[in-house]
């Protein structure tokens, strides 16, 4: 039993493009397949599919790779977690490697990525950092 479902979903990511896995499956939750979704609109991922069963259902997340057969992601960090929130305003909001990278917050928007949340003027909750 795990008692962070994002830290866990980042940790699959993580170790199943460590081992160049072709696909991880995650269990589904709405936060999950929004953060998938933003991945692969980031470039991140292939693709995500959501595959119903009795109970939660399962997030099917396909890795992407480079023509070396080397992870486009090279890092993925949980930065605000149950224990330490971490909340910035519009104004505050960190540049991950000097804007190569991708910050993705829960605002009162939904959740998007820090480029995203800049534009909108928003600030929120940092949930994990992508680059």
């Amino acid at each position: 039993m795990y008692s962070d479902p994002v830290a866990d979903m980042l940790t699959r990511i993580r170790n199943g493009c460590r081992a160049r896995l072709e696909r991880v499956d995650i269990p589904h939750s709405k936060l999950k397949k929004e953060i998938a979704d933003i991945l692969k609109s980031e470039g991140y991922i292939t693709d995500y599919r959501v595959i119903s069963d009795k109970s939660q259902g399962v997030l099917e997340v396909k890795l992407r790779y480079d023509h070396g057969r080397d992870s486009v992601i090279t890092g993925i960090q949980r930065l605000s977690r149950p224990g330490r929130r971490r909340y910035h305003g519009s104004e505050e909001i960190p540049m991950i490697r000097n804007g190569q990278g991708v910050l993705i917050m829960t605002t009162s928007k939904g959740l998007m990525t820090d480029r995203d949340a800049r534009k909108a003027h928003v600030g929120g909750e940092a949930l994990c950092a992508v680059w």
